[in-house]
């Protein structure tokens, strides 16, 4: 699962990825433009409390992988070929918005950005729309996807993303292959400058973000830069003395996790305390194929704590004794900070 940084030229979009990634990708240079790809370790305090707990040999964070995306080089250039298909491929979008002065001096606009980059989109989904309802028209196609490509191409002629029109779960099986960039899940990245780190976010850049439904993270890509290249004990000094309580990158990260609709459960123990990925909604055995195929093959039962339940116990057995290690079948629907010891027969 890909989680997209986007936005335009001179955003500091490729400086923030490095900064995410302890990568060092260059900008510029007049090379044919490509995505770059880190995988991130997801923060989660709640890994490090269990640690505490087990002393494990090793701890295991959930992780995401986040993509450098090449981007229109100006506003109202129009999405290329090559920007357009990783816009695709992407599960869902961090738009990057320019908090500071141009090289040229002009100053900053991340609401008009916003809306500009949002009007990207929306265009091109509408050309995909319009190209295919003429192929319908002319095929006699599907009049299932007609009628829903109809209701999308009303919602994009009167300039709204598709994310926010109201589709059923067979209305998004129509269109899925479409891959239409205004439906993926979005937030907002402001870019600000490091004399701006700790204050608050513009207010018409909030009210436009809520406009849109979006979350907003505001960050200082330089700082997370500087933050990355420092050793971990010193990070939370360096911070302190920005005013800052804890590195924006790790907001982001979060944030990106939850947009993607994951959640996180544990295993535990004397070898290995390990953060696991897993879409909300998903049910035990697939949950337990995430740790290996063949306990998803085999499942016979989960073992499950509530992560909020043990902190205040840190004893299994006692958890036992109170009755709050619970037994669950092959329908229960796993809970973010579920502890699990999977039970399996193959």
């Amino acid at each position: 699962m890909k989680a997209g940084l986007v936005g335009y030229a001179q955003t500091g979009k490729t400086t923030l990825f490095n900064a995410l990634t302890g990568q060092n990708i260059q900008t510029g240079g007049g090379g044919k433009a490509k995505s770059n790809l880190g995988v991130i370790k997801v923060p989660d305090e709640r890994l490090t409390r269990l640690t505490a707990v087990y002393k494990p040999r090793r701890t295991v964070p959930a992780e995401i992988l986040f993509v450098d995306v090449p981007g229109p080089r100006t506003k109202g250039s129009g999405l290329d070929g090559i920007t357009i298909q990783a816009l695709q491929e992407m599960d869902a979008l961090a738009v990057v918005l320019r908090g500071f002065p141009s090289l040229d001096g002009t100053a900053a606009q991340p609401v008009r950005e916003l809306a500009d980059f949002d009007a990207e989109l929306i265009l091109n989904d509408l050309a995909v729309v319009e190209r295919r309802l003429e192929r319908l028209a002319k095929e006699h196609g599907s009049d299932r996807q007609r009628v829903v490509l109809e209701k999308c191409l009303e919602q994009l002629n009167a300039e709204r993303a598709l994310r926010h029109l109201d589709l059923s779960a067979e209305d998004e099986r129509e269109i899925t292959s479409f891959s239409f960039l205004s439906l993926k899940p979005r937030l907002a990245v402001h870019n600000t400058t490091e004399a701006s780190a700790a204050q608050p976010i513009p207010t018409d850049l909030a009210a436009a973000c809520s406009e849109r439904q979006i979350e907003l993270v505001s960050v200082c890509a330089s700082i997370e830069a500087e933050i990355a290249t420092l050793p971990a004990e010193d990070q939370a000094e360096f911070l302190a003395g920005l005013g800052i309580a804890e590195a924006a990158s790790a907001r982001l990260i979060r944030a990106a996790y939850s947009l993607l609709d994951y959640i996180s459960f544990f295993t535990v123990g004397e070898d290995e305390v390990r953060a696991w990925t897993v879409y909300r909604g998903s049910k035990a055995p697939k949950a337990a194929g995430r740790v290996h195929s063949d306990i998803e093959r085999g499942f016979i039962r989960a073992e499950v704590m509530a992560y909020d339940e043990f902190i205040p116990v840190a004893n299994e057995a006692k958890m036992r004794e109170l009755g709050k290690l619970r037994v669950e079948g092959k329908e229960y629907i796993m809970q973010d900070g579920d502890i699990v010891n999977f039970r399996f027969a193959v």
